[in-house]
């Protein structure tokens, strides 16, 4: 062993040998994008909880059908569906006449399009009942995978999730899932067609050019000092974009003021997950 100048121990001759440092190879593409939808959501989180300190209670869920990604916030808190719950008995009537190998009635295709495209009540209670009223329709959700839903024989106070309702939605359009291309193209056209009086809601978030589908429920609740239930479902479509959207609330003052939250917050999810 030799001391350097500065008293320092040098190797022996022909002893150091170096290892080249590894060269990183960095996150892969895959967890870019995952790392990326995790920033996006947790914004979405902090927009959501800021905006709901200033309002009356609600839910939010977004399912992305071409990558099947979601994001909710308070996915699973129930609310009191109001006429959202109409899209639950029409997937039920599809179902069932499904399940005969037959096309609708030309009675049944009547009270469908009513329930749906006007949010007719007494359309939907005629149905409701033909179809065997709660059991019925509570076997149909087992079937389109509904797990946190409890049907009500008042049909309209009906508890549900928005977990729940974008599973739902996103069933509709499913083509490996329970419901066939007839039932999935009726389902399609009524949502598409509903009045324009009541075209609020989900199709707020939506662009010029993109389609939509929606069912909105709207209700003054007696339990609740006749604060309003606003609840809004639905799909935005284009050419890069397939998203089922979400959103349930209530405690509203007023109905105006209630479509003004749901709107919001289904605009904010759009501009935090950039679908």
């Amino acid at each position: 062993m030799t001391r350097g100048d500065a008293g320092g121990v040098l190797p022996l001759a022909g002893t150091f040998t170096s290892k080249a440092s590894p060269t990183p190879t960095g996150p892969s593409p895959e967890e870019l994008a995952a790392q990326e939808r995790a920033k996006r959501a947790k914004n979405l989180d902090a927009a959501l909880k800021k905006y709901a300190a200033t309002v009356p209670e609600f839910s939010v869920a977004v399912l992305d059908n071409k990558t099947g990604q979601r994001y909710s916030y308070r996915g699973t808190e129930k609310y009191e569906t109001a006429s959202v719950v109409k899209v639950q008995v029409l997937a039920c009537l599809l179902l069932t006449a499904q399940d005969k190998d037959r096309d609708l009635t030309s009675t049944e295709l009547a009270l469908a399009k009513r329930m749906i495209t006007l949010s007719d009540n007494d359309a939907t209670t005629s149905l409701f009942s033909k179809l065997g009223k709660a059991t019925a329709i509570t076997k149909c959700n087992k079937r389109l995978g509904l797990t946190q839903t409890t049907v009500n024989s008042a049909w309209g106070l009906t508890k549900t999730t928005v977990d729940d309702q974008v599973r739902l939605l996103a069933e509709l359009a499913d083509t490996k899932g329970p419901l066939d291309e007839d039932s999935r193209d009726l389902a399609h056209q009524l949502m598409s067609s509903v009045d324009e009086a009541q075209d609020w809601g989900v199709p707020a978030a939506a662009r010029t050019g993109e389609d939509f589908t929606v069912k909105n429920g709207w209700l003054p609740r007696s339990t609740e000092n006749n604060r309003w239930i606003i609840n809004s479902v639905g799909r935005i479509t284009s050419d890069g974009t397939d998203v089922s959207i979400a959103v349930l609330s209530h405690g509203h003052s007023s109905m105006s003021g209630g479509i003004t939250v749901v709107e919001k917050a289904a605009k904010l999810t759009r501009q935090y997950l950039k679908y």
